[in-house]
């Protein structure tokens, strides 16, 4: 079994095509199951075991299987998203064994972020692996790389300052703001949704104490609670198109599958303004706002790829940090991966351990037949125990027999380390060498 990763994100894949990949954390399990009656087939060896990472900047599908199931898992994930396997291999990345392991690692560490060092990804790929163990397709080699994974992340947040320079997009998006408008204690404005990022980006832009804020949510009690956190006024997402003029600046990040903002009432705030300047942040994947709305003249539309600029800034400083934190990651790399080859050898020692079972209850079988013929117990135990040792050397010794002196050496080498510990005789190996094999007379 091998490990692998297939994915896409804000360094291989526009916003528009990722948003065709993102999925909501109630789409996970049915889609990790459809997933896995997928590719478990007759003709495919093994159950793949399989996680679902999709945030705004990345959809991640994590899988243990066999290393045919590459492929077939490409085919899939495509006609997930309605492209061509053609044009998703084009975009995504597929990484196999260590290299699967090294960027799982660097994922939860905050590496790989457009906001390098941040600390929401560690706890959105925890609710992922929450979600497919829910769904019943972690397993446990799957299980094993995330919790090293996580035991990773944490190291790096505690030995480093990976996050000490870190710029969430929540504050690119509030210093983006600041460069358009003199001040931000000035003008209002309004979130739409009430996830984890615009509660990060209502405190942000709440720091800087603006005139007011309101919170636009599908679900109203949820929005009430956000809003009641920040002093902000809570309205229903419906009447979000005739409510759009009253605001200066827009944050919106919501799951909708379908945008929510569209170019005509935006065109009908913007009237209603007197084309005075609407500052829109879009940090949602799929979009939230129409892309046409940045066509508009008086509307200043950011989506999260236009943030990456700004949350590179500084990047100089975290140089050390991220050298320090990559040493980390391949320390617990090679780990796994010393870990995923002894996996390897599992079903040849469960092999071993049926074989040795079956000697066993055939030479207690014996045993027994002996004790009820009258045989002294030191006679039963005798052939007992020379039953069991000669049925463990006669395959041993059967192939010592049997092979060539050139093949010889090294096997007896081999078998030396395994029952001898290193004391063999060396003239029981040396090629064609006199009476090489007249130990084994009388054994065989």
């Amino acid at each position: 079994m091998s490990v692998f990763a297939l994915g896409l994100n804000h360094t291989t894949a526009p916003v528009d095509l990722r948003g065709r990949f993102a999925f909501t954390l109630e789409q996970l399990a049915p889609t990790l199951q459809g997933f896995r009656e997928r590719l478990t087939s007759a003709q495919r060896p093994g159950t793949p075991e399989a996680a679902i990472l999709s945030t705004c900047n990345r959809t991640e599908l994590y899988c243990a299987a066999e290393p045919q199931l590459v492929r077939p898992a490409l085919e899939w994930l495509a006609g997930v998203g309605g492209v061509g396997a053609d044009t998703l291999s084009h975009h995504a990345y597929m990484l196999e064994g260590g290299e699967a392991a090294r960027h799982a690692f660097r994922v939860a560490s905050g590496l790989d972020s457009m906001v390098l060092g941040e600390p929401q990804i560690l706890g959105q790929m925890k609710q992922a692996v929450r979600e497919a163990d829910a769904a019943g397709t972690l397993g446990s080699t799957l299980h094993q790389l995330f919790q090293r994974s996580f035991a990773v992340a944490k190291e790096v947040r505690t030995a480093t300052e990976i996050g000490a320079h870190s710029i969430s997009m929540a504050a690119a998006a509030v210093r983006l703001a600041a460069q358009l408008f003199e001040d931000l204690r000035e003008i209002r404005v309004l979130f739409v949704g009430a996830g984890e990022m615009i509660e990060l980006a209502a405190t942000h832009f709440s720091a800087r104490a603006p005139a007011r804020m309101a919170v636009a949510n599908r679900t109203l009690e949820r929005g009430e609670r956000l809003a009641a956190r920040f002093g902000a006024e809570s309205i229903r997402l419906s009447d979000l198109p005739q409510r759009l003029h009253e605001f200066d600046a827009v944050v919106s990040c919501t799951a909708s599958s379908l945008p929510l903002i569209g170019l005509g009432a935006v065109e009908r705030a913007l009237k209603a303004r007197r084309h005075r300047p609407i500052f829109m942040v879009d940090l949602a994947v799929p979009r939230d706002i129409e892309p046409e709305v940045a066509r508009l003249d008086d509307v200043y539309l950011y989506t999260v790829d236009d943030l990456s600029a700004i949350v590179q800034s500084g990047g100089e400083k975290r140089l050390a940090a991220v050298a320090q934190a990559e040493a980390i990651i391949e320390t617990g790399v090679q780990s796994f991966v010393h870990w995923l080859g002894q996996r390897g050898t599992v079903p040849l020692i469960q092999a071993l351990n049926a074989q040795a079972d079956s000697w066993r209850e055939n030479e207690l079988v014996r045993a027994r037949k002996l004790l009820a013929r009258g045989e002294s117990v030191d006679a039963v135990l005798e052939a007992l125990s020379r039953g069991l040792t000669q049925k463990m050397l006669h395959g041993t010794l059967a192939e010592l027999h049997a092979s060539d002196p050139t093949q010889r050496a090294q096997l007896a080498t081999t078998v030396s380390r395994l029952f001898l510990r290193g004391a063999i005789p060396p003239d029981a190996v040396r090629p064609g060498g006199p009476r090489e094999d007249d130990h084994l007379d009388g054994v065989l």
